[in-house]
């Protein structure tokens, strides 16, 4: 059942939006001294070769990342995440690619906390051991990401950040991506919420964004980026989205700046292009969510869009590395109890007898000193 093995894409167009996304979510969350825990849901390998049969078969990291290693003109955003990746390989050689998992875990402090998911069997031992310095600070489970969600939120510090990437290869994704996003609001209503998705002819990818936008949430941001035109036969990934759910509101101006150059950095033909949208919503109210209220079966009136179309201590690279294909090489208290009531209950009782009638106002029995 599950087949997909994000090896064949590493560094691919979505990986870089993704990733550099995910790079400025972390260097704003690193700005306060107060703790925080990243929960990556669905955390891959955490490393690829680009040389594996994996990689090559496709080649699709040399329209991705491959794109922007020599480039000497990257805006700072861009900058940013191409020295993670650079950092992730011995040379100026562009040989590896690493997961979201990698490099959230670079742009940790000592005091921050990571909990990562992987359920494919075989890439859940490789995650294990490409992070295996980082068990200090990193949680590995080899399970469903969706389901550990529940039990990581709320962090201790109140500070957090969520990737949920899936490869949506099951339809089911979708709506487990929706139920998970409004859970997690319920529990920490307050943290960051990354979502990547797909841009392909599946009416369950066209409506995701739309469900995301209407949980309540007091702000969000949704950023796609197609790189070519869709095929005429309804196959393939023209492009990918990121809708982040209480981003900094420092992302939306970044972004701003930067997608006209990397679009234009990554296009295929002349179809490429961005879009930035973002919305405010309503207070969350205390109430309970019908369970088909956040249905992707129907989608209520949206909001017209608004938007534009158009350093952390380094850690030195983790060799050997454990990825598809690589060789190894050197080198908060309890509540407090209610206060007695004045309804002349003795200590030590739920409730007071009851006063006969004939008496006058209860008073207090002890005396004031």
């Amino acid at each position: 059942m599950l087949s997909y093995r994000h090896a064949f894409h590493a560094g691919n167009h979505a990986d870089v939006l993704k990733h550099l996304i995910l790079v400025q979510l972390l260097r704003y969350m690193v700005q306060k001294d107060k703790p925080f825990l990243v929960v990556d849901t669905h955390a891959g390998a955490g490393g690829y070769s680009l040389e594996s049969d994996y990689a090559t078969k496709l080649g699709e990291f040399a329209g991705g990342i491959g794109r922007l290693w020599q480039r000497k003109d990257l805006p700072e955003a861009v900058a940013a995440y191409v020295d993670l990746v650079r950092r992730f390989n011995r040379n100026d050689r562009l040989r590896f690619y690493p997961g979201s998992p990698w490099i959230s875990w670079q742009l940790l402090r000592p005091q921050d906390r990571m909990r990562v998911f992987e359920l494919h069997s075989t890439d859940s031992p490789l995650l294990a051991k490409t992070l295996a310095e980082g068990k200090q600070q990193i949680q590995i489970t080899a399970g469903d990401g969706f389901a550990g969600l529940r039990a990581a939120l709320p962090p201790p510090s109140r500070r957090g950040l969520v990737l949920i990437d899936p490869s949506y290869e099951l339809k089911s994704d979708y709506h487990d991506v929706v139920q998970a996003v409004q859970e997690g609001l319920v529990r920490f209503a307050t943290g960051t919420f990354a979502i990547w998705y797909p841009l392909v002819a599946k009416v369950e990818a066209h409506r995701l964004p739309e469900k995301l936008a209407h949980l309540p949430a007091h702000r969000w941001l949704n950023v796609t980026l197609s790189v070519h035109k869709p095929a005429n036969d309804g196959f393939g990934m023209a492009g990918s989205g990121m809708f982040i759910v209480n981003p900094p509101y420092t992302l939306e101006t970044t972004l701003r700046e930067t997608l006209p150059w990397l679009t234009q950095a990554l296009a295929q033909d002349d179809h490429a292009q961005f879009t930035l949208e973002g919305g405010e919503n309503p207070v969350p109210t205390a109430r309970k969510a019908r369970p088909d209220e956040y249905s992707l079966e129907a989608t209520p009136p949206r909001q017209a869009p608004v938007g534009a179309k158009p350093g952390a201590p380094r850690r030195p690279p983790i060799h050997p590395f454990a990825f598809p294909g690589a060789k190894a090489e050197e080198g908060r208290g309890p509540k407090r109890p209610a206060a007695p009531g004045r309804s002349g209950a003795k200590p030590g009782t739920s409730e007071a007898k009851p006063r006969p009638r004939s008496q006058g106002p209860a008073t207090n029995s002890r005396k004031k000193p």
